[in-house]
């Protein structure tokens, strides 16, 4: 598995100042989903250990949570811009792998389901387990599905009662940006952790970025003590639009900073990763592991992760 680092890491949907936590579920509901993020270095194809993976996903019913804007849920619900779930940070391990434990992410208007992720070098995390509120990356990309799964979830609930039209993933432009490229292949693989994907799934990804690389990113909120505030130099512009969602374009310039005279980020502690999902992982002989056999996004290197048992 590979995922392409996009050209653009201005997303209308990224929160700065979100927790450093495993489980990002809070009281959604949906299908347990656990998942491990492996990144690779294009320079010498070895892990990254001690870099910050981020995740967001909308909910079973395509919403975020942390941004209001038009075409995400209610967008008069001007509370939505201060909750946080399903949103993450977790650091890499020796193996350069981060774990996470979420729920399979719905849909929207205009986009296939999917993931964000951005990967923080040199960052440091705060005392309100936080990186804080200067925002930088060195990767940000998109993690796919295959779309007989998504069509397998959408059958349960509380995703059968999303009315949004659904996009397959043959008519997303992201996703096919992504997969033309070589040496990329942009959806998560899985497997299921019962009979059926109402027990759960455990998917995971490799991906390759260049480690020296880490440049400003221009959030659409900013995530505060007392609450969200949106950025006024950001792009909080909603999730929907035509297939594909919202082009992609070069870094942005100029400063990722709040401003002035902002109180201080979000603190608290973010849940830990159940007993129960941890068992599930750990006594799961059968699972294949998150990095065997995975081509890092190399630019043409072709890399290979390196196996990891769980």
């Amino acid at each position: 598995m590979s995922l392409q680092s996009q050209t653009n890491p201005l997303s209308p949907l990224d929160v700065a100042g979100e927790y450093v936590r495993e489980n990002v579920v809070e009281t959604q509901p949906g299908v347990s989903l656990l998942l491990d993020y492996q990144v690779i270095d294009t320079a010498t194809c070895d892990p990254v250990p001690n870099v910050y993976v981020e995740i967001w996903h909308c909910n079973s019913t395509g919403v975020y949570g942390g941004v209001v804007a038009s075409g995400n849920g209610n967008s008069a619900d001007a509370s939505n811009i201060n909750n946080t779930f399903l949103r993450g940070i977790q650091p890499t391990d020796s193996d350069g792998v981060a774990q996470f434990e979420s729920v399979f992410p719905g849909h929207y208007t205009g986009r296939t389901t999917h993931i964000h992720v951005m990967v923080h070098a040199n960052a440091t995390l705060q005392a309100n387990q936080t990186l804080g509120l200067d925002s930088y990356a060195s990767h940000v990309g998109q993690a796919f599905f295959d779309q007989s799964l998504i069509t397998a979830v959408e059958k349960v609930q509380p995703y059968a009662g999303n009315t949004q039209a659904l996009t397959p993933n043959s008519q997303d432009s992201i996703m096919s940006e992504e997969a033309a490229t070589e040496g990329v292949d942009p959806v998560m693989e899985y497997t299921l952790l019962g009979d059926s994907v109402e027990d759960g799934l455990f998917a995971w990804i490799a991906f390759g970025i260049d480690s020296s690389r880490s440049e400003s990113v221009s959030p659409a909120v900013y995530l505060y003590k007392e609450g969200g505030q949106a950025n006024a130099n950001g792009n909080a512009g909603g999730p929907g639009g035509g297939p594909g969602g919202p082009p992609t374009g070069g870094f942005p310039s100029g400063s990722a900073r709040p401003p002035s005279g902002s109180p201080v980020p979000s603190g608290g502690a973010g849940a830990s990763s159940s007993a129960a999902a941890e068992a599930v992982v750990t006594s799961s002989t059968t699972v294949v592991s998150s990095t065997s056999s995975s081509a890092a996004s190399t630019g043409g290197r072709g890399c290979r992760a390196k196996a990891r048992k769980h």
